[in-house]
């Protein structure tokens, strides 16, 4: 068994400033035994095509730096949100994944992009600025294989089934729904996710903020195996906490083995 903390914090247009909320979170959930920790998408920009160009970086810079310091100086595993990363002219929505010593274990590019328009609702096109990526990402930890998406990837379930399938036993989720799909469909959409494919489940939010140019719904949560929440948040600037225990998670399977059950040869 081990725990880990979702950091549910406010972006800032500020980069600096939004590093340092992040260092303060990340060390609290540290001190309180926290293995493997979470930031939320987007946390060190504002979540919006306006901003994405002009504070994207490459793999080299301040922030993945700071970052690997961070996981390094607390010993922890980090997950470390997302980021709009700038590679060869384009931009992309990328979670970059750390281990105990600070090294790059992982690195997942938003592999589907959100473009919507909900009537009544909100229209967002994030493949005007930014590029899909292409890759699944499952990083090893010492505890156990575990999941990397980024908000929309959510809406996919092949993409979560393929990394059970995989191995992942906990899958992290960096997101920002919005108030218009937030209240429809988050608690209902990771409850799934963790259910069909009898894993742990943890969607990390920013915090709302009224004041920024996307409003985030927030309610960090940790979904289990079993399909319940062990663990939901607010709309404030928080950090879940959740006790991941593989044991059960391979009583679930032993005792309703879908995974097992499956039928490829037909679908």
């Amino acid at each position: 068994m081990f725990k880990i903390g979702l950091c549910q914090i406010k972006g800032s247009f500020d980069k600096n400033e939004s590093m340092a909320n992040a260092e303060a979170h990340v060390k609290e959930a540290a001190a309180e035994g926290a293995e493997i920790i979470s930031l939320p998408e987007m946390w060190n920009c504002p979540y919006s095509n306006d901003y994405f160009a002009q504070y994207a970086e490459r793999e080299d810079g301040k922030t993945v730096e700071f970052l690997s310091r961070l996981a390094a100086y607390l010993g922890v595993y980090l997950i470390g949100g997302s980021i709009p990363e700038e590679d060869g002219g384009r931009i992309y929505n990328t979670s970059f994944s750390f281990d105990r010593r600070g090294n790059i274990i992982g690195k997942h590019r938003k592999v589907h992009l959100f473009d919507i328009d909900v009537k009544d609702g909100i229209r967002f096109m994030e493949s005007e600025t930014l590029t899909a990526g292409e890759e699944m990402t499952v990083i090893d930890t010492e505890f156990c294989k575990v999941g990397v998406a980024i908000c929309y990837d959510v809406r996919f379930p092949e993409w979560f089934r393929k990394m059970a399938l995989a191995g992942a036993k906990l899958i992290v989720l960096p997101a920002a729904f919005n108030m218009t799909t937030g209240p429809a469909h988050w608690d209902l959409t990771m409850r799934a996710r963790a259910l069909d494919n009898q894993v742990y489940f943890a969607a990390n939010s920013p915090a709302r903020d009224e004041t920024g140019p996307y409003v985030a719904y927030g309610g960090s949560c940790i979904a289990s195996p079993w399909g319940d929440f062990i663990a939901h948040g607010d709309e404030k600037e928080q950090i879940i906490y959740g006790d991941i225990d593989l044991d059960y998670e391979m009583s679930v399977r032993e005792q309703l083995p879908l995974l097992k059950h499956r039928r490829p040869e037909l679908y």
